[in-house]
């Protein structure tokens, strides 16, 4: 069944990866900021839980929306 985690994982943090690749638009900030924060207590819920691929899943997430915070900051700026 972790073998179906791992596909999961890296379907979902593909995902998100490809959206930044291809230079989307980013997600709107309030929607972006609440997501980031809700993936940072999900991946330490996960490490005390100490499961490896819900941990992995969402720090790659909380990642992956940070960079998103920051492009829509750059945006609002030019």
């Amino acid at each position: 069944m972790e073998v179906v985690g791992l596909v999961g994982l890296v379907l979902v943090a593909g995902g998100w990866a490809i959206t930044i690749i291809r230079r989307s638009p980013p997600p709107p900030l309030d929607l972006t900021a609440v997501y980031f924060a809700g993936s940072v207590a999900l991946t330490a819920y996960a490490a005390w839980e100490r499961d490896a691929v819900f941990t992995a899943l969402n720090a790659a997430s909380a990642l992956l929306s940070l960079v998103n915070i920051f492009r829509a900051l750059r945006r609002v700026k030019v």
